[in-house]
């Protein structure tokens, strides 16, 4: 079926055909933005609470509106895809021995499964309506959720996630800015209320205000955009959370409207259903990458992901992983060994650790890696 001009309004027959195509939401804006959610970034950026996210700061420009990405754009059609899970995703993390990975990323890419979709509607309203469009998912310098906001398709909520009143906190959003020009949609109120269940349950503290949220202590950042060793204060509230955390979402009242899924590409994989740490630490880069194949954890990088599952391994005090995170201090990447050597001190008694540091800190010259040797250096546990 494609797009049929000849009867109704431009809107309702995209509408129709967004929903046909397995879209969950359809929303309509504007594409002068407006200069709210431009000042918002502005102030995000100046306080650093963008991290290592530099690529936020050199596009911001092109953030501010649609307008400042394509000045040709007359209107935004955002879609919302949903990608609801099947079970509670905080219900892993009472489960020390398996890895916590975000409910987004145990499916298919979902760069994939969205611009698909896209991309036939977007042909679509092209030939029906004679207008140019230009297509979006994630990785453009488009501001999604202020804009999913504007469409009426949700709220940005205290945790600064887009909340939906009929699909809860799991929307994949993707955009087509066209110049054909369209009636905008209301915006959706925040429904947020006096709740900060988000806030409350961040296990980092990284919503530092309602609406604010530091990246630099977000567990999803820290385990997926953060390259560099986890910084110490955060590393046991990491738990088992090897790629991502979905706790604040999760934890929404909003979520009991939600359902699950019914985009089979985006249903979890079975080897990504709390998969055991004990395994993915074997993971090399070739068995990584085909393990991950088709998966956004693939992305990431064996030595980032490994260096996760470390800090994972370290959290459980289970002394059966040693021989694993041994193999690890002699790792290439100085990420690597450095999270083993954290992990070790958790699992061994004094003595052991200290066997192991007189061995391998002899071989080291990385300076973060001597820092994790580093004798005066105590944890909690010892």
């Amino acid at each position: 079926m494609t797009i049929s001009t000849s009867e109704e309004n431009p809107k309702k027959v995209i509408r129709k055909r967004a929903l046909e195509l397995g879209f969950d939401a359809v929303g309509f804006a504007s594409a002068d933005q407006g200069l709210q959610s431009g000042q918002r970034l502005e102030k995000f950026l100046r306080d650093g609470w963008h991290g290592d996210m530099g690529w936020l700061q050199t596009r911001k420009d092109k953030r501010k509106s649609p307008h400042s990405l394509w000045p040709e754009a007359r209107s935004a059609i955002v879609l919302g895809l949903n990608y609801g899970p099947e079970r509670d995703p905080m219900e892993i993390l009472s489960k020390p021995d398996y890895g916590a990975i975000s409910v987004y990323a145990s499916g298919k890419d979902y760069h994939d499964v969205v611009k698909k979709k896209l991309r036939i509607l977007a042909r679509e309203i092209h030939q029906g309506f004679k207008c140019e469009v230009k297509i979006f998912v994630d990785t453009a310098p488009v501001m999604e959720k202020p804009l999913a906001e504007k469409a009426g398709v949700g709220w940005q909520g205290k945790h600064t996630n887009l909340v939906s009143r009929e699909n809860g906190s799991w929307l994949f959003l993707g955009e087509i800015f066209t110049t054909l020009e369209l009636i905008p949609d209301n915006p959706e109120p925040d429904h947020c209320g006096n709740c900060e269940r988000c806030i409350d349950v961040c296990p980092t503290q990284a919503i530092r205000e309602p609406y604010r949220l530091d990246a630099r202590r977000c567990i999803s950042y820290l385990t997926i955009e953060h390259k560099g060793p986890i910084p110490l204060e955060f590393r046991t509230a990491i738990g088992n959370r090897i790629f991502g955390c979905d706790d604040c979402l999760a934890i929404c009242p909003w979520n009991k409207f939600a359902s699950q899924t019914k985009t089979q590409e985006l249903l979890p994989h079975s080897e990504r259903v709390w998969p055991r740490l004990k395994d993915l630490i074997k993971l090399d880069d070739p068995s990584f990458r085909k393990y991950f194949s088709g998966s956004p954890v693939k992305r990431l990088g064996r030595d980032r992901f490994i260096r996760n599952v470390a800090i994972a391994i370290g959290n459980t005090q289970d002394r059966k992983y040693e021989s694993q995170l041994v193999n690890l201090l002699e790792d290439q990447s100085a990420s690597v060994r450095g999270a083993a050597i954290w992990a070790l001190r958790n699992i061994l008694e004094r003595e052991e650790f200290q066997n192991l540091r007189d061995h391998y800190s002899k071989l080291e010259i990385d300076p973060y890696v001597l820092e994790e040797w580093r004798p005066n250096w105590d944890n909690d546990r010892h």
